[in-house]
């Protein structure tokens, strides 16, 4: 582990809600690393012994008696719902695992239900169905691509209380490339279409994609689905929803995003009220704000005819750094956006005409405590990730991590929020094309005060691919996290029984 003192080559968060400031007017980039909960250590699954067939893997699908995590010590885990194995409802589990939410169903038991970000016809360990709803309620039947095809979707888990698989079924059908989403107050999970798909344009479809889509939890079934046409079409990533007013925050993964709150006509406390529409508005920052380091301006850049904040970094084309803002809150205001449901891909095209401030690559979302926390995969002056917060009480947005190298952060991606506050991201990265010792990617934990430590690290076999959907059990006792790559979900634990708190517990 790097020490406070050694690790100078690379910025963290600063503290997560307030910046340093140097005795000489200039900015304290110093990074660090804590311990966490120690070195991590290969470690084997619990269920082991049931891994004998994991389609894709090296040695035939034999995983049996070979570490797939690195943990810290005293943890423990179980790799459950594996592309390729049969579910309850007569299906195969879909690949491409990603976003995910936990809820809490009965006294006893929790409920999964997550995304995959599959294409139409895309062919995981050996099946090209997707994401098949055995009550045939799809929302594209993809006539143009053959009959049968799922496409991407969602699908749902139920979990017994030490983390085993009870009952698993397709929950949402014949949508594309569903990658991130977010859990709502209301017990319900909203999946999102990372694709701008028109029948125009790909003759496999037969609808309009680009839209999110509503999965209550407790539903034994496939969802009828509803595109939220309100919420904006554009290649969608994330949302967060704010457990006081209801209002939906979302996220676009595009090179020039914008960051957007979309506000329900009705206040929602229940499946369905989302569909009743509202309005969506995208973030302004105010351009007269300096450096409360060194004074400097914030950087902007003229995008669509209007000068706008521009916070991507200069390794992403910034014509100046954020780091100077590390930390900082910045005034915010929001304007209101009128073609949410456009022919193309130009939703962002008007919120930057109108201001809006230009994000690289948003990506994952998570609501907590009052607080908005989103990712923005790549961007910086290392083009290595940041981490952004929005305080919807005070109208104002932070710059809370920025990464410049990548053995602290590397490409961050999906993210969860504990109950202790301590952020945890999913990297989805270079795969260590630069990095010297650890060449897969990892869960990343930032403290409340700004240290950064290692919580997982994949080391399936032949296999460097990113975590996705990292969230928490209702109880605090169990993250859940899956490797895309392979298709396995994890559930982790502490083996003395505790929550997974860093500060408590």
């Amino acid at each position: 582990m790097m020490t406070a003192a050694a690790a100078t080559t690379a910025v963290a968060p600063l503290g997560l809600f307030n910046s340093r400031v140097a005795a000489a007017g200039q900015c304290d980039t110093t990074s660090f690393r804590v311990a966490g909960f120690g070195p991590l250590k290969p470690t084997l699954p619990v269920n082991t012994s049931e891994l004998a067939d994991v389609p894709g893997a090296r040695n035939g699908g034999d995983l049996r008696g070979i570490p797939l995590l690195s943990l810290p010590p005293d943890f423990q885990y179980r790799a459950i719902s594996i592309r390729g194995h049969l579910m309850s409802d007569g299906n195969l589990v879909p690949g491409d695992h990603d976003g995910m939410g936990c809820f809490r169903a009965g006294r006893d038991h929790s409920v999964l239900v997550r995304n995959h970000e599959l294409d139409i016809g895309e062919r995981e360990a050996g099946s090209n169905l997707g994401c098949l709803t055995a009550n045939g309620k799809r929302y594209d039947s993809f006539t143009g691509a053959g009959a049968g095809l799922g496409g991407a979707g969602t699908t749902t888990v139920v979990l017994d209380h030490i983390g085993r698989v009870v009952e698993d079924f397709v929950s949402l059908g014949g949508t594309v490339r569903n990658c991130a989403g977010g859990p709502t107050p209301w017990r319900s999970w909203i999946s999102c279409e990372e694709t701008f798909s028109t029948p125009a344009v790909d003759a496999r479809t037969t609808e309009k994609h680009g839209y999110n889509f509503e999965v209550p939890s407790q539903l034994r079934e496939a969802v009828d689905p509803i595109p939220l046409v309100a919420m904006g079409r554009m290649n969608h990533e994330a949302i967060s929803v704010d457990g006081r007013t209801g209002y939906v925050y979302e996220t676009e993964d595009r090179k020039d995003s914008a960051y957007y709150r979309f506000v329900p006509k009705q206040t929602p406390t229940r499946f369905g009220h989302l569909q009743r529409g509202g309005d969506l508005y995208a973030m302004v920052i105010e351009q007269k704000q300096r450096s409360n380091c060194n004074g400097r301006p914030l950087p902007t850049a003229r995008f669509r005819g209007t000068r706008l904040v521009d916070t991507r970094g200069t390794g992403r084309g910034a014509g100046r750094s954020m780091l100077p803002f590390l930390g900082q809150r910045l005034a915010v205001r929001w304007v209101k956006l009128d073609d949410v449901d456009p022919d193309r891909d130009t939703l962002r095209y008007e919120a930057h005409a109108k201001g809006a401030a230009v994000f690289w690559r948003g990506e994952g979302a998570w609501y907590h405590g009052g607080k908005h926390y989103w990712v923005c995969r790549g961007a910086g002056d290392a083009a290595e990730g940041q981490v952004w917060c929005y305080d919807p009480r005070s109208e104002t947005v932070s710059l809370i991590v920025e990464s410049t190298d990548e053995n602290l952060l590397d490409g961050p991606d999906n993210l969860t929020v504990a109950r202790d506050r301590t952020i945890y991201i999913c990297e989805d990265g270079s795969k260590g094309r630069k990095r010297k010792q650890n060449f897969s990617q990892r869960v990343v934990g930032v403290d409340t005060k700004g240290g950064l430590f290692d919580f997982a690290q994949n080391i399936i076999p032949g296999d460097l691919n990113e975590f996705t959907g990292a969230c928490f059990s209702p109880n605090g006792r169990f993250m859940f996290v899956n490797n895309q790559g392979i298709g396995i979900t994890f559930a982790i634990w502490r083996s003395n029984r505790r929550r997974i708190l860093l500060n408590r517990g």
